[in-house]
């Protein structure tokens, strides 16, 4: 009877320990023991090495902006001790893998790599309370975990809304917290060019500056005519970079071409195929300010006053991509080549007798040219480029990886062809859409709830095991016409982006939403520990 009454009260325990812990995203195998670690500030941390320091830094920050305190690192554990190890020797097959073992007197977190010891950390934060304590219990477990995908990205446009440095190293925690490894920075738009070109000054000086902003849903009911201005010195950005890269997140920037160029041809008007011309102005648009001249746009949408395919343009933008080469050491360059219209270049003589000279089909055939000459320049400096999936349109580039935002048949069409791919399709990862079906505050309009992320597949079932391969991962698309502040952006990201947190680095094949919905009850509270802003409507399809 004795030996059932202990049997029994383990079991309990397990039970309890079970419904506590909530990791997202979910590992790959998590096994339950009995007891608990206590982190309190005699707790001491064992990293050796700088980038163990690294992952033992995050944490510490961590402990002291939540919990109000850091731990000792040591070099010996003690009697109460976190170990973070990285394996001198690389062991193939399971990439960033890494192991974590919480005992009473330990917790051990062993990676595959540099990275994946951090990646642990991350799980180590999620099984830490969500209320403010001067001692943390952590239940006994035994974790092994991997990611699915390798590329596992969020991005934030500033060029519709200027968003301070402080809250893109938020953004950039948030990224880290759950695991994921790219920030896409979309730095350049026809409302604001956010990045400092010192060959170029006047891209800051008049294409960061905008003199109003619509009010309301595109048209707009009005304007604010208020300026909004922005944009990041070359000194704040490597900041950011080394940042991010301390947190083992690559920056992917991007620089806006041949379309969505309205502040840099405000800046230098020769770099328009018709620079005398002034500014057209959207239908129904109230205006700020001057109307004539190049004018940085005050309102959303696409436009026809786009980069002319010149020789100024091109010597234009190779000075441009060799500062951003020299800030950012990311493999691959942006170049955009999303929603140009050809309205100006059907009209334009010079671009018409270039069609001729190149022996192009037509203004597809331009626009793959103009993206192709682009990427040899890249490539001849050791870049790589990505582009939006417009750029199979023509041709696509010999090197170029795509992102498949219009749905998923430009990804399955580039990995066909063996081309690099990362999936951001709209109905699925686009988090300026509405969450719910009553939506309570401004959005660009679509419809994608919480349910509808979680099961996203990024491997489309039309590729095969061969083409399949070439799907490097997914990414959230963070558009910002529609949110003007930081808690817009979290209000909008949260809860999807730790459903997509997920979908990146969870298996596939053990998609429960309901035990994921438990887990969430944990992080909602967790989102409240950080003082973020969060939705809770929405979160099944039909809400």
């Amino acid at each position: 009877m004795r030996n059932i009454f202990f049997a029994l009260l383990a079991l309990i325990s397990s039970v309890s320990y079970s419904q506590e812990i909530s990791i997202i995203p979910k590992p790959v195998k998590e096994t339950i023991k009995k007891g608990e670690f206590v982190i309190s500030s005699k707790t001491v941390m064992v990293a050796e090495g700088e980038d163990a320091k690294k992952a033992a830094a995050f944490l510490n920050d961590y402990l002291q902006d939540f919990y109000g305190f850091q731990l000792k690192i040591a070099n010996q554990p003690g009697s109460n001790y976190i170990q973070l190890l990285t394996k001198k020797i690389f062991s193939s097959g399971t990439g960033d893998s890494y192991s974590m073992d919480v005992s009473k007197s330990a917790v051990k977190i062993e990676g595959n790599t540099h990275e994946a010891t951090f990646y642990g950390v991350q799980t180590l934060i999620q099984l830490l309370p969500v209320e403010k304590s001067a001692k943390l219990k952590l239940p006994a477990i035994e974790v092994e975990d991997y990611p699915r995908f390798k590329y596992r990205g969020l991005m934030l446009d500033v060029g519709r809304h200027f968003m301070p440095l402080d809250f893109v190293k938020k953004y950039i925690d948030f990224i880290a917290l759950h695991k994921m490894n790219r920030f896409h920075w979309h730095l350049t738009e026809d409302q604001g060019w956010r990045i400092e070109i010192k060959k170029y000054p006047k891209l800051t000086e008049i294409g960061s500056c905008r003199n109003g902003t619509i009010i309301g849903h595109h048209p707009g009911t009005g304007n604010d005519n208020e300026k909004n201005c922005g944009y990041y010195t070359q000194e704040q950005i490597r900041e950011v970079v080394k940042y991010a890269a301390d947190r083992y997140i690559t920056i992917i920037p991007e620089i806006e071409m041949p379309g969505h160029s309205s502040a840099a041809i405000a800046a230098y008007p020769q770099l328009s195929c018709f620079p005398d011309e002034s500014t057209a102005i959207a239908k129904g648009v109230t205006w700020a300010g001057d109307t004539t001249g190049k004018q940085v746009q005050q309102s959303w949408g696409v436009y026809d006053d786009v980069y002319c395919p010149s020789e100024y343009t091109f010597k234009f933008l190779e000075d441009v991509l060799d500062e951003v080469m020299q800030l950012f050491p990311s493999e691959y360059i942006h170049v955009g080549g999303d929603e140009c219209p050809k309205t100006n270049w059907k009209r334009s003589t010079f671009c018409q007798n270039l069609i001729k000279e190149k022996g192009l089909k037509d203004e597809e055939g331009l626009q793959s040219y103009f993206i192709q000459r682009i990427e040899k320049y890249l490539n001849s400096k050791g870049k790589r480029i990505i582009g939006w999936d417009e750029i199979l349109e023509g041709g696509i580039a010999p090197n170029a990886t795509i992102m498949s935002w219009r749905g998923e048949s430009g990804g399955i069409a580039a990995a066909k062809q063996h081309h690099n791919v990362i999936m951001t399709p709209g109905n699925y990862v686009y988090f300026d859409h509405a969450q719910s079906k009553k939506e309570d505050s401004l959005t660009i309009g679509g419809y994608l709830p919480l349910e509808t992320v979680y099961y996203y597949n990024p491997v489309p079932a039309e590729l095969g095991p061969a083409e399949q391969k070439f799907v490097l991962g997914a990414q959230a698309n963070v558009w910002t016409e529609y949110m003007s502040n930081p808690g817009k952006v979290e209000y909008m990201i949260f809860p999807r982006l730790s459903a997509l947190s997920e979908v990146l680095w969870s298996p596939n094949a053990d998609k429960n939403f309901d035990d994921f919905l438990q887990r969430m009850q944990a992080q909602y509270k967790r989102y409240d520990l950080w003082n973020v802003k969060y939705n809770t409507k929405g979160i099944r399809k039909g809400e």
